[in-house]
């Protein structure tokens, strides 16, 4: 069995449940159990890698990282933001790439994506978990700056 694995939160915000993400897929943890950040809207945000790893899969607006040992984080950037089609989003990473947990992966901004008309709120994913792998290391209501803790995958 695999160590848990510390999953840092992306980027700065206030945690949100899953269960409070206004999208039925995350809310119901059909892709994994999670937490999920709504972002500051200062300006551009740099998201950082969750974890430590490999980005297996890399969009404009979502990312999974897996793990050395095969688990894989998802960040989504906002709700509806593939309809973007990339505009407003720049890629500090290719796919295929290491990262260390904390490195830049993805600039954008919340504030531009909540005035067009769209959640900008970050849900982080532990791919393919089950609710019982996942325990919260911050607080529903907290504050987070990105690279702070978030939860612990068992």
């Amino acid at each position: 069995m695999a160590p848990p694995l510390t999953v840092l939160a992306p980027v700065a915000g206030t945690v949100v449940a899953m269960a409070d993400v206004p999208d039925p897929v995350f809310a119901g943890e059909i892709v994994g159990p999670g937490l999920a950040i709504d972002p500051s809207r200062d300006g551009t945000v740099v998201v950082v890698a969750p974890v430590a790893g490999t980005v297996v899969k890399l969009h404009p607006h979502a990312f999974v990282v897996q793990s050395a040992s095969g688990r894989g984080a998802l960040v989504h950037l906002g709700l509806d933001t593939v309809q973007l089609a990339g505009e407003g989003f720049t890629l500090h990473v290719q796919e295929g790439a290491t990262v260390e947990a904390g490195d830049d992966v993805i600039s954008w901004d919340p504030g531009q994506v909540a005035s067009g008309g769209r959640s900008p709120i970050c849900p982080v994913v532990a791919l393919q978990g089950t609710p019982g792998d996942v325990s919260p290391l911050a607080q529903v209501g907290a504050a987070v700056d990105a690279g702070d803790p978030l939860l612990e995958w068992r």
